[in-house]
């Protein structure tokens, strides 16, 4: 079973998590993480874009000019798309960008991210990521400590949410904090696979790892 090692607060191996078989199983197929990535992209748009066609757009009620004898096109209002101050032609409206994966999709494209993570040996455990206060030069010792305070994007996940911890790590601009899914309900987490491909160190808490081992590996 491949092994993880677990660092402290001062980079120190202290222990290692092993990860089930299933784990390193979950892994699902590059279509299932493209689907899921694409959804909770999707997902995240607020679709309330919105424009005006000719109908919509204030004027235009009179004939800009007589029909014939002009030299110019005929036309029967300014408010017409190739005129300035127009309406726009094909005026996009709102809409819902909504698209459905299921739980089990879903939780199998984040535990195959994870497994990818792994495997590059990008994913560093951490015995501990709490703070007794809240101070940004905290968070910046722990990442220097662990190596990854260089790196462009490091993803934070801590075994439940921890204002303390959230506030020392907010002001670090390559820094994202998450949560680990609640046991209570199995498919809740406020990270996404997304959040797992795109982040270029992943620092977990080892009571986090081994909830989300617990709550996703069946």
């Amino acid at each position: 079973m491949p092994k993880i090692e677990v660092k402290n607060k001062e980079g120190k191996k202290v222990g290692q998590i092993e990860l089930s078989d299933e784990f390193m199983a979950a892994r699902p197929n590059d279509h299932v993480i493209h689907r899921t990535v694409v959804a909770e992209m999707a997902n995240s748009r607020q679709g309330t874009q919105s424009a005006k066609t000719r109908s919509e757009v204030r004027g235009g009620g009179k004939k800009p000019y007589k029909q014939k004898k002009t030299g110019n096109a005929r036309q029967g209002t300014t408010r017409a798309p190739q005129f300035a101050h127009g309406g726009m032609a094909l005026a996009v409206k709102p809409r819902d960008y909504d698209k459905k994966v299921n739980k089990k999709e879903r939780i199998s494209a984040i535990l195959g991210a994870i497994a990818t993570k792994v495997e590059s040996e990008t994913i560093i455990i951490a015995d501990s990521i709490a703070f007794a206060e809240s101070k940004t030069k905290s968070a910046i010792s722990l990442l220097k400590a662990l190596g990854v305070l260089e790196s462009r994007r490091v993803l934070v996940i801590l075994e439940k949410p921890d204002d303390i911890t959230f506030r020392s790590f907010r002001n670090l601009p390559n820094v994202t904090v998450r949560t680990a899914p609640s046991a209570d309900k199995e498919a809740s987490a406020t990270f996404s696979a997304r959040d797992i491909l795109v982040a270029h160190h992943i620092v977990i808490a080892q009571s986090a790892f081994t909830k989300i081992q617990e709550v996703w590996v069946k």
